[in-house]
């Protein structure tokens, strides 16, 4: 068989495994289906260790790892904690609650990893509305929801931003200038849609049974004041021309070279299984590029009347294969296929795959986390719960975006 037709073959099983999340018979999970697919490629693709290595984007991953470090800076000095507990003196008013939670945490994901911030926050916010005999599941669909949506805000505000940010060479200050407005819309459709469906649901009928106690990390206030100083300076030399991965790493350092944290605990925080899921990725779509068959496939869907890169279709595209296959798989694909050279394109990649994050339960990794600590809780959130709240919030929000890139074009 030649070259080509095995890697395509190796890609098609690669990313299939990674739809269905598992192989059967096997332990593997997504990110051992990825690591496996490069090492396919390798070995039976033909793919030398130079041009895998070559398809590695470096700047990204050093990118995630450094702010990896940061945000485990952040959540052992106990900051993630604290804010969480500040929120919950709010829940005398619940709506105001949900204003607040919902802009805190979309706040705090535009400039931190969004993942720790969900798991940070949700296991203190469900036990105090559970104290509060208020039910949780629509405030804990909630955070994860903005969360996704707050990602968007900025091109560190998850993985796939990032990723997208250095391989199409985006400026930190104009995007973020240019996606301000569409996050706002969803932002506030979402408050909307999740308070007016949920506002009559809002009491539990008995007293929970099962309230965890809260796991966190003491506040320590000079530690935190540290973190939030870096985290600044770093996001204001963004604005500079220097190097982004550059900058990251050399406050990672900094962190790594504390007097208060040991570099195992800053190290065990950090999310390896996304950096070994990125760079099996790579190789994955880098090999399947290489090959042509991307760009074939998008000539003929072109002859078929389907563009890629018209913003709807690029929109919903990104939506439908971020619940696929995974946001990662689904931006590392597209990267590969669509026209990055027209202004608008990798603006609504990142966007959209932030938003379509929050249509059903898989969609994001941070979904994920806060239903397994709703459950850890006592509290169940079916897939029809989110659902319920995700799907119409998803679509909202692609339909802002959508009205705010005819409007800027």
């Amino acid at each position: 068989m030649p070259p080509d037709k095995i890697i395509l073959a190796i890609f098609a099983v690669t990313y299939i495994g990674i739809a269905v999340g598992h192989i059967p018979g096997l332990k593997l999970n997504r990110v051992g289906i990825a690591l496996l697919g490069a090492i396919g490629m390798m070995i039976f693709g033909g793919v030398s260790t130079a041009d895998a290595i070559s398809y590695i984007n470096g700047p990204t991953i050093c990118l995630l790892f450094g702010f990896f470090v940061i945000s485990a800076q952040l959540r052992l000095s106990g900051f993630y904690d604290k804010v969480a507990e500040n929120l919950s003196s709010q829940l005398e008013n619940p709506a105001r609650f949900l204003l607040i939670l919902m802009l805190v945490t979309g706040g705090l994901s535009a400039v931190l990893n969004h993942d720790i911030v969900c798991y940070a926050f949700a296991p203190i916010t469900g036990v105090a509305l559970l104290r509060k005999r208020i039910n949780p599941v629509p405030f804990l669909i909630a955070l994860t929801i903005s969360s996704n949506i707050g990602a968007g805000a900025t091109l560190i505000g998850n993985p796939q931003n990032m990723m997208i940010g250095q391989v199409a060479h985006l400026d930190f200050g104009h995007y973020m200038l240019w996606s301000i407005a569409p996050v706002a819309l969803a932002m506030t459709a979402a408050f909307g849609i999740i308070w007016l469906m949920s506002r009559k649901n809002l009491q539990l009928s008995v007293p929970s049974q099962n309230e965890l106690a809260q796991h966190g990390y003491l506040f320590d206030r000079p530690h935190t004041v540290k973190g939030i100083i870096i985290l600044i300076v770093v996001i204001g030399l963004f604005f500079t021309s220097i190097p982004k991965e550059v900058i990251v790493l050399a406050a990672a350092g900094i962190h790594l070279a504390s007097t208060k944290f040991r570099t195992e605990d800053l190290l065990g925080l950090v999310e390896w299984p996304i950096l070994v899921l990125f760079i099996g990725l790579f190789v994955v779509a880098g090999a399947f590029q290489s090959t042509g068959y991307g760009d074939q496939a998008i000539h003929w869907l072109a002859q078929g009347g389907f563009n890629l890169n018209a913003p709807a279709n690029l929109a919903f595209t990104t939506t439908a294969l971020s619940n696929a296959v995974g946001n990662s798989a689904a931006v590392m694909l597209l990267l590969k296929v669509v026209n990055l050279t027209d202004p608008a394109v990798p603006y609504i990649l990142a966007l959209a795959n932030s938003f379509g994050g929050s249509l059903i339960i898989i969609g994001s990794v941070s979904n994920i986390i806060v239903v397994q600590q709703a459950r850890e809780m006592g509290i169940h959130i079916s897939f029809w719960d989110f659902a319920r709240l995700g799907i119409p919030v998803t679509l909202a929000a692609l339909a802002g975006l959508l009205i705010w890139v005819a409007l800027v074009s």
